[in-house]
């Protein structure tokens, strides 16, 4: 069992101070679907985004584990979860993958940005056809003197309306196979780039989503991220800590919807008594609190698996499973405690059950994840 130090303890703590501005209006921004640049300045403040990146690229040098303690903590206090959203998908995005793969020169003009939350980061991998298979992708980038052309597009991206960089994943070689994909820092403002309006979706609505398009989009080698052909290695990397960095967050929400639920069991009467003394309600507050234990353990052990540089392709696609799905019954449980009043707008908890279903989505859905825990059994072949 990983035990926290008081410095870790002070970095929640203090981050937690932060929890009731963070979470201001979240509902009305919710049905507005509207990113918060006022939120976006506090969280700039608080230094979350620079959490697992070296200083001298303007970053706090935290492990990955107490990057993971600092984000669950994110996820207890902060009430937007798409706020949390971008915060990660900035981190993992684009500074996860500037940190281990880019030059010199890419961290000083984009990570340093990354870290302050100057830059918001995005990446760009699914493609309408392709969905979670990334081997299926068919937008092109092709070699023109010092640099390459990008031609196609990809939909589901995530910041896409607010990222001032995208790391764009396309095809270099029509038939390299994994070795065909590279991966390539792209600005905003870059010409031949269109940035779709933000697409309407069902939850994380303060994180804005939207298409890419690239028409002869032109992109200096120097903007390679890793090698040509290196891709799908970057990828990989990113896709490890996306999960863990995401899904902590969860484990977050997770045990502030516990906590809210046990409160309300306590206080709220039926019939004479507490609702928490019926068994009925009782245990759907055991099982809540199980969820979130076993996947916290799931996530914290990949994590502490990861860091010591073993193979976590199982795990990382337990903890993915375990959590996602997880969260989405524990809102379900939530809205079912509160009754009437959880299933209210107001309440916050009918909010919770669409954010939650796009965890069992994004970073490969429910299905890929059985299929690849099948597969490292020998299954299916």
């Amino acid at each position: 069992m990983i035990r926290w130090n008081t410095d870790q303890a002070a970095l929640r703590e203090g981050l937690a101070q932060w929890g009731e501005a963070l979470s201001a209006g979240h509902i009305e921004q919710d049905e507005q679907a509207t990113f918060s640049w006022d939120k976006w300045k506090l969280i700039r403040e608080t230094g979350i985004l620079g959490l697992p990146f070296e200083e001298r690229w303007g970053g706090l040098g935290q492990s990955l584990l107490t990057t993971m303690y600092l984000l669950e903590g994110l996820g207890e206090n902060c009430r937007d979860s798409g706020l949390s959203f971008s915060v990660t998908t900035t981190m993992a995005s684009t500074g996860v993958p500037l940190e281990k793969f880019g030059t010199d020169a890419q961290k000083d003009t984009y990570l340093r940005r990354i870290c302050s939350g100057e830059m918001i980061g995005a990446h760009a991998i699914t493609e309408a056809e392709g969905g979670s298979d990334a081997m299926a992708m068919t937008t092109r980038a092709v070699r023109d003197g010092d640099g390459f052309v990008l031609t196609g597009g990809k939909i589901f991206v995530s910041n896409g309306p607010v990222a001032d960089v995208f790391v764009v994943y396309a095809r270099t070689h029509p038939d390299g196979g994994p070795l065909g994909v590279t991966a390539f820092l792209v600005d905003r403002d870059t010409p031949g780039l269109t940035i779709g309006s933000p697409t309407k979706k069902m939850g994380l609505r303060t994180s804005p989503l939207s298409e890419l398009y690239f028409d002869e989009c032109r992109v200096p080698a120097t903007q390679v991220l890793g090698r040509v052909g290196g891709g799908f290695i970057v990828l990989d990397h990113v896709m490890k800590r996306e999960i863990l960095f995401s899904f902590i967050v969860n484990a977050g929400e997770m045990r502030h919807r516990l906590d809210r639920c046990v409160d309300h069991a306590k206080s709220r009467r039926s019939f004479g008594r507490p609702i928490g003394s019926y068994q009925a309600v009782a245990n759907k507050i055991v099982d809540t609190k199980i969820r979130l234990e076993t996947a916290r353990k799931w996530l914290y052990d990949t994590g502490e698996r990861l860091a010591a540089g073993e193979n976590v392709t199982v795990d990382l696609a337990i903890a993915k499973l375990v959590t996602s799905e997880s969260n989405v019954a524990t809102s379900l449980t939530a809205v079912q405690i509160f009754g009437g009043h959880g299933y209210m707008t107001e309440y916050g908890l009918e909010k919770d059950v669409r954010n939650a279903v796009a965890g069992t989505i994004y970073s490969g859905t429910s299905e890929i994840q059985y299929n690849r825990i099948a597969s490292m059994l020998g299954l299916g072949k």
